[in-house]
């Protein structure tokens, strides 16, 4: 039998009939009920994700980053927390904890973000919206708006299915 290869930190909290693949590393967040999470996903400290989400392979959620219910990460989706990134502080000592600040990115319920997809810190994607593959989200998202592109921009209403 095959080893199951998971990093899950004991201060993350788990709810109910998650699904986690192999290949995970969790710490310091909260993962609610019926989400599954596909195979090298790393969700860091703070995130917080809704019931009954699904993140897939290769995503990587930051900290700061906040999803609703029912959300989908597509494939190798990732997210930005800091504005200016940089490894050295201006006095050039190593930044560490507290020399730069985590900027909130909130994701609301039964938004779709497609495969690729990098969203940039700060932002708000409304209800709903469909974010495109391989997008770069630079801007706020309305909700129910389908967006797409480099920078992502309105491109319809989404459609009933």
């Amino acid at each position: 039998m095959n080893p199951v290869y998971r990093c899950i930190a004991d201060d993350v909290v788990l709810g109910e009939d998650v699904f986690l693949s192999q290949f995970i590393n969790l710490y310091g967040c909260r993962i609610g009920s019926r989400t599954r999470i596909g195979a090298f996903v790393e969700i860091q400290k703070g995130v917080t994700v809704g019931n009954d989400c699904k993140i897939q392979s290769h995503s990587f959620l930051c900290e700061g980053v906040s999803l609703g219910e029912r959300v989908f990460i597509g494939h190798g989706v990732i997210f930005i927390n800091d504005r200016v990134p940089r490894t050295v502080n201006p006095g050039g000592a190593t930044m560490r904890d507290g020399d730069w600040a985590v900027v909130p990115t909130r994701i609301d319920d039964e938004a779709s973000i497609g495969s690729g997809a990098t969203i940039l810190c700060g932002i708000h994607i409304g209800k709903g919206a469909v974010i495109g593959a391989g997008s770069v989200v630079t801007k706020d998202v309305p909700p129910g708006e389908v967006w797409a592109g480099n920078p992502a921009k309105f491109i319809n209403l989404r459609g009933d299915r």
